[in-house]
């Protein structure tokens, strides 16, 4: 008795890309994070963002103020006869060009704040819209102008101008983003168009139908001859005319 070979199918998985692995497992802990975050108290929220922000803008500043030590150091020593005005200049040319650690403290407010600021306006007011924004862009501007002795003699002045042009900025930048962010409207008047097309793989011809205004309503009065005069190739006109005709609802008028 002859005993047949049996072959054994070995399913052989790709290793994975480290990178890869890294990205979702660090997307799998942000999501736990937020569904966590979420479930938290007003307070509570506000803490942690305002927190973690803090700690990820005073890195960022850390490293900013690497860049710029060189600068803050090569700054001259002030004179003690200078006029007020001069002296305000010269404590913001510190602020923007001071070390790490004054960069890391710097960025860390305003950071720090802006989130702080925007997780409570958006757990108030439900979503997160340029209103919400711009209220946190000012609280961050008009601390950070605080924190950073930015403001000069007249500090509470400074602040409410610091505050206001960097609402105006993330209200402008929001608004940019957004438009730029959201997906083109569909036009109503193709929308069987365009779902007898995507079904028949020739949603590449929605365009000609628009230019001819061949909308859903002449779907029923469809012929091979207007077809052709938006230049629609013969077999994708065999494959249009012939859905049309065994589609119940395309010869509906």
């Amino acid at each position: 008795m002859e005993q047949g070979k049996q072959g054994v199918a070995v399913k052989f998985n790709p290793p994975q890309n480290p990178v890869e692995q890294i990205q979702a497992r660090f997307k799998e802990l942000e999501n736990g994070f937020k569904a966590w975050l979420a479930k938290q108290s007003l307070p509570v929220e506000a803490a942690v963002v305002t927190a973690t922000s803090a700690v990820q803008g005073a890195a960022i500043g850390g490293f900013m103020g690497t860049l710029t030590n060189d600068v803050s150091s090569s700054l001259p020593t002030p004179q003690v006869g200078l006029n007020p005005q001069a002296m305000a200049s010269f404590k913001q040319a510190q602020a923007l060009a001071g070390g790490p650690l004054v960069q890391a403290r710097n960025f860390a407010v305003m950071t720090g704040v802006n989130a702080g600021i925007s997780s409570v306006m958006k757990r108030l007011r439900g979503k997160e819209d340029v209103q919400s924004s711009m209220v946190a862009a000012f609280g961050s501007g008009a601390l950070f102008s605080l924190v950073s002795g930015m403001g000069g003699p007249n500090q509470a002045a400074n602040a409410l101008t610091s505050g206001f042009f960097f609402a105006l900025v993330q209200g402008g930048i929001f608004k940019v983003g957004e438009r730029f962010s959201q997906p083109p409207v569909e036009d109503v008047h193709y929308a069987k168009t365009r779902s007898m097309l995507n079904n028949l793989g020739l949603q590449g011809y929605e365009k000609n139908f628009k230019n001819g205004l061949l909308s859903d309503s002449t779907l029923p009065l469809l012929t091979d001859s207007a077809l052709r005069d938006v230049k629609i190739p013969p077999g994708p006109r065999l494959l249009i005319l012939d859905h049309i005709q065994r589609n119940p609802e395309g010869r509906e008028r």
